[in-house]
């Protein structure tokens, strides 16, 4: 997905963030609740399986994961 087709989360003041997109973070909140990346990997694994992604490569795109912001300071 390039730049240009990402839809970006909003902030509480409702402004768009800088930092995430709308599917992870909205009105400055993240969609999913949890502490725990990889349970957090293997929640996107399945929602990507369940979209037609073939599981080894959702496996795989989620790899980088825990090198996102919201994960670097856990």
């Amino acid at each position: 997905m390039s730049n240009s087709e990402i839809t970006y989360g909003t902030e509480k003041d409702g402004s768009e963030s800088a930092e995430y997109c709308s599917r992870c973070y909205v009105r400055g909140d993240f969609t999913y609740q949890t502490e725990d990346v990889r349970e957090y990997q293997a929640f996107v694994i399945d929602r990507m399986v369940d979209t037609g992604w073939w599981r080894p490569i959702a496996w795989l795109l989620t790899r980088q994961i825990p090198k996102l912001g919201r994960w670097k300071s856990m």
